[in-house]
């Protein structure tokens, strides 16, 4: 008898951070830490099990997709994106099981038995930085992604890891397209390039969309350039030699997909896929068959103080090895399911935070929400990357001078 699918059950988590993100991801990702867990119940008694972050994913999971994989082979949903981060995963896990295979015998030729991973932070002062670093070094990571940003010190901040990293690590400076132009973006990035040679990849320096500015920095970088997949269209990046390598994510199909034509034009790319332990044995699964993912992939796990599974993970030499037991190859840690599981709303809420973002020259722009200090930058109506810039973040401390200011900073910014 096939197989059949009885029930999808989804259950919501609040997952707690480390102390250091949870601080610095207040500003702008607190939702986060809401994991809904998948878990996909046969006829046979066997389960699978995925993750969906619900504010940060490729792809939520909806009630029509739920309810339409019930009565079903799970092993005719392979391969269908449409399904959502969680219940993708789910299936996935759920055939392996079913078959007494590993996932990656799923997907395709297994070309690798250990994938390289990276540590990821957001942008933060250049002391939580360091602390990040030595966190990663103890955990046995070599590389580390994190975000630059206009609004901190750049070279502050990596003066700060230049007396900590040692000959081995690697970095992945992702701009978000915040250096604008190449005219900003070649000088900092060269002054990077000399002073720091363990600066590995410069991730979107300047917005993708602009194929000139980025054959110029091409020309003028040494380092590899990295860009997210689509655009431009991968033929044009191709063509127009505007990047070394891709940033790769989404459903299994569309990552399959993209290593296919990586591979055919030998670019490396690394596999983004945000999570915890279900989503980072996902990637490793995937990194394991995907030919060119030679460089660190991104889950953020390391920001969460419970990975899900019984037997976290373990990073040497800045590699995992990919699971070799059935379906995930990872035991979810029910306990753990029922300690952090959450009421509905599902929603993290919204610190009522003042950023403000101090000059040397004693000018102070003052925020309500960091979206507000995006567009402000992303307008380039603030200088790129200013020696001394630093962001201060303050809470509501209950006084009438922060309810002033901040109410002045909602309804526009407040420069002084």
């Amino acid at each position: 008898m096939p197989l059949r699918i009885t029930a999808v059950d989804r259950i919501p988590l609040n997952l707690p951070f480390h102390p250091t993100p949870r601080q610095w991801t207040a500003r702008e990702i607190p939702g986060w830490s809401i994991v809904e867990v998948c878990r996909v119940r046969t006829d046979s008694g066997l389960a699978g099990y995925g993750e969906t972050l619900p504010h940060y994913t490729w792809g939520r999971v909806s009630d029509e997709a739920a309810a339409r994989v019930v009565g079903r082979n799970p092993a005719e949903l392979l391969g269908d994106d449409s399904l959502g981060a969680g219940l993708q995963m789910a299936v996935y896990d759920l055939v392996g099981k079913a078959l007494g295979v590993p996932c990656n015998r799923l997907l395709g030729q297994k070309v690798r038995n250990a994938c390289p991973i990276a540590w990821w932070a957001i942008d933060m002062s250049a002391e939580a930085w360091a602390s990040e670093v030595r966190s990663a070094l103890s955990e046995g990571y070599t590389a580390f992604k994190t975000k630059h940003r206009p609004w901190f010190d750049i070279i502050e901040q990596l003066d700060a890891l230049n007396a900590i990293v040692p000959d081995y690590f690697r970095f992945d400076s992702d701009a978000n397209a915040f250096l604008l132009n190449a005219g900003h973006a070649v000088p900092i990035m060269r002054e990077i390039e000399r002073r720091y040679p363990w600066v590995a990849i410069f991730e979107t320096p300047i917005p993708q969309s602009d194929i000139e500015g980025s054959r110029k920095i091409k020309r003028h970088v040494e380092r590899p350039i990295a860009m997210h997949f689509g655009e431009p269209p991968f033929m044009t990046a191709v063509r127009e030699e505007v990047c070394d390598g891709f940033v790769c994510g989404g459903g299994v199909a569309s990552i399959l997909r993209q290593g296919t034509l990586a591979a055919e034009a030998r670019k490396p790319l690394f596999i983004q896929m945000v999570g915890t332990g279900l989503t980072t044995a996902l990637a490793m699964h995937l990194g394991s068959v995907v030919t060119m993912a030679q460089w660190p992939a991104v889950t953020c796990m390391n920001m969460y103080v419970h990975k899900l599974a019984r037997e976290p993970f373990q990073v040497a030499g800045g590699f995992i090895q990919v699971p070799e037991g059935p379906g995930l190859g990872v035991e979810v840690d029910e306990g753990v399911l029922e300690r952090y599981r959450m009421d509905p709303p599902y929603e993290h809420p919204k610190p009522r935070l003042l950023l403000t973002v101090r000059r040397t020259n004693g000018h102070a722009t003052h925020y309500a929400s960091i979206w507000d200090c995006w567009r402000e930058f992303g307008r380039g109506n603030e200088p790129v990357d200013e020696r001394g810039v630093r962001m201060e973040v303050r809470a509501d401390d209950g006084s009438p001078e922060w309810a002033d200011l901040f109410g002045r900073a909602q309804a526009g910014v407040v420069r002084e």
